[in-house]
């Protein structure tokens, strides 16, 4: 049965597109041990997570995955707490960041390393709506603060995958994973 190496709630929700077949194993990294390339990160940090819970799971076929926002070639991480949400919402508004997930899958007879990108532009937007957001919790352990589901109008546009943004590139997967 297909392992998900991953904590994330949303992950799980976008896996079920796929399969509904599956089980969910946190997988034991320290993403904080970790300083890879900007444009790697999420790449290099889901074959860390991957191959940690096959390291348990021998025998299971594993998907991992992680996902980053990246401005100005720098990573905007999960708030810390709610005045640090506010700053980096302020930071987004009116911008166009990145949105970049890694994957990695692996079973005994063959591994896949991919990587999705999504630019998001983001509204400008007013200190009220931002307060509103944060305070309403929906920015808790988001990565860049904010989840472009949570019927917001946060974001003006986006180039590329819905569901990589969301926090798993489930087009992109179907392709490489059957």
């Amino acid at each position: 049965m297909l392992i998900l190496a991953s904590s994330s709630p949303r992950r799980k929700e976008l896996l079920k597109k796929i399969t509904k077949s599956f089980t969910v194993v946190e997988p034991n990294v320290n993403e904080r041990d970790y300083h890879f390339d900007v444009f790697q990160y999420a790449l290099e940090l889901s074959r860390l997570k991957a191959y940690e819970v096959s390291s348990r799971y021998p025998n299971e076929p594993v998907l991992a995955c992680d996902t980053i926002v990246v401005l100005d070639n720098k990573i905007i991480n999960k708030p810390k707490d709610n005045n640090d949400a506010k700053r980096i919402l302020k930071l987004l508004s009116n911008k166009t960041h990145l949105v970049i997930s890694g994957y990695t899958y692996i079973n005994k007879k063959k591994e896949v390393n991919r990587q999705v990108v999504t630019k998001v532009t983001f509204n400008k937007l007013s200190n009220e709506l931002i307060n509103e957001y944060v305070n309403k919790g929906l920015a808790r352990g988001k990565a860049g603060a904010y989840g472009i589901q949570d019927g917001y109008d946060l974001v003006k546009s986006i180039d590329g995958s819905y569901d990589n943004v969301v926090g798993l590139p489930v087009e992109d997967i179907k392709k490489y994973i059957r």
